[in-house]
């Protein structure tokens, strides 16, 4: 009889088990990442007790979706079908996943030579084989996909261009391994401005920026 009760007790934590490995975790599909850097600032060291300062700095952040790879190849594709699968339809890329890529700033900025007051931007890419431009926009956007919106975007759907404020030609590079989440950050940093990048399987995508003095 114990023998029949503990092989009951087994079989159920089993399909416990295979039931729990089905169930959906809540995690988002691409979760939502940020590049952040601080500029403008000074720099006090830590003392004893007081921890470092950076006082007068600001922030300039983005924030994305970053989509995985998941064992897909050759993402952005190649000749006339470059960037296809990531733009989903959408004339340019939304430069990672889900929502509107937002860029914030709170210091003026100029890119591509044109300077961008403190704000809150749309970031998009124009992709082409060996060549993606940097897209600066300031489209209402939709907190959630409504495809019957048509003056307001999701991700880059409904994307026009009308609203850029800026555009930049990017250095595409090729990595020597491989990048399996999207990512977006911040390079050679001064309080003279630095670079953009963006990185997603073997390419590497970089657009140059001053603070605007």
């Amino acid at each position: 009889m114990k023998a029949s009760a503990t092989a009951i007790l087994l079989a159920c934590a089993a399909l416990g088990g295979v039931a729990l490995q089905g169930q959906p975790t809540n995690k988002p599909f691409s979760p939502r990442g940020t590049a952040a850097t601080q500029v403008a600032g000074t720099w006090i060291a830590q003392k004893p007790g007081i921890p470092p300062q950076y006082p007068g700095g600001k922030w300039i952040e983005i924030d994305y979706g970053r989509p995985i790879l998941r064992g897909r190849k050759n993402i952005f594709g190649s000749g006339a079908d470059y960037g296809k699968a990531v733009n989903a339809g959408a004339p340019v890329w939304r430069a990672g996943a889900e929502s509107t890529t937002k860029l914030t700033t709170e210091v003026p900025i100029v890119v591509g030579g044109k300077t961008l007051q403190p704000g809150i931007y749309d970031l998009f890419v124009e992709l082409k084989d060996g060549s993606w431009t940097l897209i600066v926009g300031t489209q209402p956007t939709q907190d959630t996909h409504d495809p019957k919106e048509k003056t307001k975007i999701w991700g880059a759907y409904g994307y026009d261009p009308k609203f850029d404020v800026a555009r930049a030609a990017m250095t595409v590079t090729k990595l020597d391994h491989s990048v399996d989440q999207f990512t977006i950050g911040f390079l050679d940093m001064s309080d003279r401005g630095g670079k953009l990048t963006m990185e997603w399987e073997t390419t590497s995508a970089s657009v140059a920026f001053a603070i605007a003095r």
